[in-house]
């Protein structure tokens, strides 16, 4: 039980100014540019999301349903990817990288557009580059290489014939959460 409490008051105190500290306005700013830039050269579209702590809701269902910390960082990069819409996308691939700074979990949740054509295992790949960058304290490198990997991806699969402008379906600046 204490160490569940321990995790619910981790999660309380890591909250949203800890992830503006994380990502600044410049680097919010740069990493807009290159999920644009990304996007003008596939058809898909690359959301970024990076939250403090979980909410308390998640958290009460840690505490008193004992929900594993990994469930709950899952189901709320679920959540994220259809609150911001990500799943809204013509071609069903959106991509969402969600980094949760309490507890360290990072999720790519895919839309079914794109999940045809990139195994798990690759995505898994793409996860472990970002959380190593994390690890060695690089946190613009790594979601710089994970928004590039993505983007590789969607490229691959979804790519625009030269001279295609295609709309943007969805906002290109991280959600700080």
């Amino acid at each position: 039980m204490f160490s569940h409490l321990m995790h619910v008051l981790h999660h309380h105190w890591i909250g949203p100014s800890v992830a503006r500290r994380a990502v600044p306005s410049a680097l919010a700013e740069r990493l807009a540019r290159q999920v644009a830039a990304s996007e003008a050269c596939h058809g898909g579209e690359i959301r970024l999301c990076v939250e403090g702590g979980l909410p308390a809701s998640y958290l009460w269902r840690h505490l008193f349903q004992r929900v594993s910390m990994e469930t709950l960082a899952r189901q709320r990069a679920a959540m994220m990817f259809a609150k911001l819409r990500v799943w809204d996308t013509e071609a069903n691939n959106g991509v969402l990288i969600y980094v949760l700074l309490a507890g360290h979990h990072l999720e790519i949740v895919a839309d079914r557009g794109i999940t045809r054509h990139v195994p798990p295992a690759e995505w898994q790949v793409m996860i472990d580059r970002l959380s190593q960058a994390f690890a060695r304290g690089q946190v613009e490198q790594g979601l710089t290489q994970a928004v590039a990997d993505v983007g590789a991806a969607l490229e691959r699969h979804f790519p625009l014939p030269p001279g295609t402008v295609k709309s943007n379906e969805l906002p290109n600046e991280p959600v700080i959460v």
